[in-house]
């Protein structure tokens, strides 16, 4: 046992030694983040890892329809179809998996890789059965977690999900890689130099729109006259009217329309919800 000497300061114990290792530990997740942000702000870590951390813990609570490529904007193919038919609307659409349906878009028989008929540009007389070629396709309902569904896609190796409602109707795909840009940002490729899919229309009154997307293109869907001066972006019309960095979840009115925020990280917003009243 060791003696503590006389105006020397008394021994610390463990417990006590851990208590002070932790006794900023936050208690929620709002704590955490502006720990983070802290944390980045003495440049212990570079903005772009903070923006992927906080893409991560936002994915946690993101579900597939939040994200996902809805019912009116699929581009799938028929069972039924001609190899010419097939090619034709694979070249014209560019997409690297096909959802491949029966008597109706609800008749889902699977998935279809492009790169599986790379053999029949060469070999134009090749007898081909396009249900030889499908493989199938994961099913998932709306309310499936982001990090959830972003583990299955990882033990299966599939690349794409098929999402369905309550009553297994169709309502969308979602992809590995719209998965992956909630965490890391948009990934973009040659074929995203004209995607003008900024804005996906999930139903009547709800649409999902890129914080990024123009403030003239914005109008332009919507048919709106939004100041297109001050912002080039709806982003920026939308932190103006926050009047702060919102999270996840937060809501404000535009124009009649309410915005609320889908996915933020620690410097801009990413995607923005928008009903129409």
């Amino acid at each position: 046992m060791s003696e503590t000497h006389e105006g020397a300061a008394p021994r610390r114990g463990v417990f006590e030694w851990l208590s002070d290792l932790f006794s900023d530990e936050p208690t929620d997740r709002t704590e955490l983040m502006e720990m983070l942000r802290d944390a980045a702000d003495r440049q212990l870590m570079d903005g772009e890892a903070l923006n992927i951390i906080f893409g991560a813990l936002q994915v946690s609570e993101m579900q597939a329809r939040d994200i996902m490529i809805p019912r009116s904007q699929l581009v799938y193919l028929h069972d039924e179809q001609s190899p010419d038919a097939l090619l034709e609307k694979i070249i014209e659409s560019q997409h690297s998996r096909y959802p491949v349906i029966g008597d109706n878009i609800d008749d889902i028989k699977g998935i279809l890789h492009a790169k599986d008929l790379l053999r029949l540009v060469l070999d134009r007389d090749r007898d081909f059965d396009i249900k030889d070629w499908i493989r199938s396709a994961a099913v998932i309902p709306e309310s499936k977690r982001l990090n959830v569904l972003l583990q299955d896609f990882r033990s299966t190796r599939n690349h794409m999900a098929v999402v369905v409602d309550e009553y297994g109707h169709v309502s969308g795909v979602v992809t590995i890689e719209d998965v992956l840009e909630q965490i890391v940002g948009e990934i973009e490729d040659e074929h995203d130099v004209n995607d003008d899919s900024f804005v996906k229309q999930i139903d009547d009154r709800t649409y999902n729109v890129k914080a990024t997307t123009t403030v003239e293109d914005f109008n332009e869907y919507f048919d709106l006259d939004i100041d297109e001066e001050e912002f080039d972006t709806i982003g920026g019309v939308v932190l103006k009217a926050f009047g702060h960095l919102p999270e996840r979840g937060e809501t404000v009115e535009i124009a009649a329309l309410e915005f609320k925020v889908l996915n933020a990280d620690s410097r801009r917003v990413r995607l923005l919800q928008v009903t129409v009243s």
